[in-house]
């Protein structure tokens, strides 16, 4: 058992998460023990609590407490050849810098209770110790599409970055029930996270006012690409914020609810005969390069949206910059 430890944040570490940067630190340590050592306060940033999604700043200190030797954590055993080659299977586009998956849905990015298959997990498949990539973002379990991770420290760093800002442009498909009016518009407000009560007391984000504890302001931008009558809508959006589940309280709260959401819902009826997945999909990343023109990845439809497209009469070839424009 090592001893507390306090260690400064290096320039090449800014705005990377606490508990990912442990994570980088202490490969060894089990992530179950990391939130929980989070949750009693032992791990510390410039001597207070701390989140394990606190971004980091140069020059802050970490408190590390005491943790068990390496050799005495029972070590990962190697991902079996099937995950690997499901692994790599994910690939889209692979530069220096980063790879990018495209995610289908279902699959965690990062494990928790009882979930031992996810994305961070299968990144050994790409290499282990610094050689092995690093998450810089996250989608829901259930959001299937681009997913992009860094090859180095230094693009870690700088794709967190731009995750945080605007400059990064994330489009997402999405299947919702019924029609908006108008076809176009932004959707903003301030969200909290709180929790839903009953079996197993759910987290869930929700409205707040300006000013509330834990609010933070979300805006996300959409325009209609077709219908299918009243009964659904092919939308594509545009998060000007990275807020937990906002695109999905974002749709719900005008009244239109995604697809295949059980967590937020609306009073429009769900057409019969279409997959109960849930119809949100990562489709396109645009990320800016110095010097360059952008980057721009995109992730083909998972099939049960294709399903519901070819269902529903929605083609998804069709020319978008229209649309797009709409969202600028």
């Amino acid at each position: 058992m090592s001893g507390v430890q306090t260690i400064e944040v290096k320039p090449d570490e800014a705005d990377v998460r606490l508990d990912r940067w442990f994570r980088r630190r202490f490969p060894h340590v089990p992530h179950g023990m990391v939130a929980k050592l989070l949750r009693k306060g032992q791990i510390r940033v410039d001597g207070s609590r701390a989140k394990g999604d606190r971004r980091l700043k140069p020059g802050e200190t970490i408190r590390v407490p005491p943790l068990p030797d390496p050799d005495a954590v029972k070590e990962t055993p190697p991902l079996s050849r099937e995950d690997a080659d499901f692994a790599r299977s994910l690939v889209i586009y692979e530069d220096d810098e980063l790879i990018a998956l495209n995610k289908p849905a279902g699959l965690a990015v990062q494990g928790g209770s009882k979930i031992t298959r996810h994305v961070d997990r299968l990144l050994d498949a790409f290499g282990r110790g610094d050689e092995r990539p690093r998450l810089v973002h996250r989608l829901d379990k259930d959001t299937s599409g681009v997913l992009v991770v860094a090859k180095t420290a230094a693009s870690a760093a700088r794709l967190s970055k731009l995750f945080q800002g605007r400059a990064l442009k994330k489009t997402y498909w999405a299947v919702v029930l019924g029609t908006l009016i108008p076809k176009a518009g932004e959707i903003s407000g301030f969200l909290k996270k709180d929790v839903a009560g009953g079996e197993g007391d759910r987290e869930i984000m929700v409205a707040a006012a300006h000013g509330e504890d834990a609010a933070r302001h979300a805006v996300t931008r959409y325009a209609v690409a077709d219908e299918a009558g009243q009964r659904a809508s092919w939308v594509v959006l545009r998060p000007e914020t990275g807020r937990t589940h906002q695109l999905r309280v974002h749709m719900a709260a005008a009244g239109r609810a995604i697809l295949g959401d059980r967590k937020y819902t609306c009073d429009v009826p769900v057409p019969e005969g279409l997959p109960e997945a849930l119809h949100l999909h990562a489709r396109k990343l645009e990320i800016p390069r110095k010097g360059k023109a952008p980057l721009v990845i995109e992730a083909d439809l998972p099939d049960h949206m294709k399903e519901t497209f070819a269902t529903l009469g929605f083609n998804e070839d069709d020319d978008l910059t229209l649309v797009e424009a709409a969202l600028s």
